[in-house]
């Protein structure tokens, strides 16, 4: 028996092609309807636009801030210097040789008559 949820995604996957389908036959016989053509609409004369007065701007106010103060240098601790062992060196591995493959080339296909 299958499960509930099961159930309803399957009759929600019916519903979207069922209405994929009906989309599609619309667009179709939209296309295939012959083309109308509407009257064309009278000009419209709209009044002219009034002039807006020109307004100033009072004139921006001045801020003075008080200096910047000066911080203090801040000078790091010097940086330990640390002794490493030196690097053991790995045996060089040597590959073996590569294969050569052999070459392919696409069929070429017929001309159609």
């Amino acid at each position: 028996m299958a499960t509930r949820s099961t159930i309803i995604f399957l009759l929600g996957l019916f519903l979207s092609c069922v209405a994929m389908s009906a989309a599609a036959r619309i667009l179709e016989e939209e296309a295939t309807a012959p083309k109308v053509e509407l009257p064309t609409f009278p000009e419209v004369h709209l009044p002219a636009k009034p002039e807006l007065p020109k307004v100033e701007l009072p004139p921006f106010p001045e801020v003075h801030l008080p200096a910047k103060p000066e911080l203090p240098k801040v000078e790091l601790p010097p940086f330990p210097e640390v002794h490493l062992p030196a690097k053991p060196e790995l045996p060089k591995v040597e590959l073996p040789p590569k294969p050569e493959m052999p070459e392919f080339h696409f069929p070429v296909p017929e001309a159609k008559p």
